[in-house]
């Protein structure tokens, strides 16, 4: 049973990674380092995170322009 909810929840959060790529994308910012946390998923019943990364000052500019 927790290894089918640990598994829902990994497939579950890189579902979201592809639709904020997505969306980012249409807003024509791109984070390189997007994806799941990779030490979130070294547990023993993974529950991942989310990494947005790192990015230039000019992408969080345009992020911060498209969150306003």
């Amino acid at each position: 049973m927790e290894a089918r909810h640990s598994a829902r929840c990994v497939e579950e959060a890189e579902v979201v990674v592809k639709e904020l790529r997505a969306a980012l994308m249409r807003a024509g910012i791109t984070l390189p380092s997007l994806g799941l946390d990779p030490v979130s998923l070294a547990r023993e019943a993974p529950c991942p995170l989310i990494e947005l990364g790192r990015c230039s000052v000019e992408t969080a500019q345009r992020l911060a322009a498209v969150l306003r």
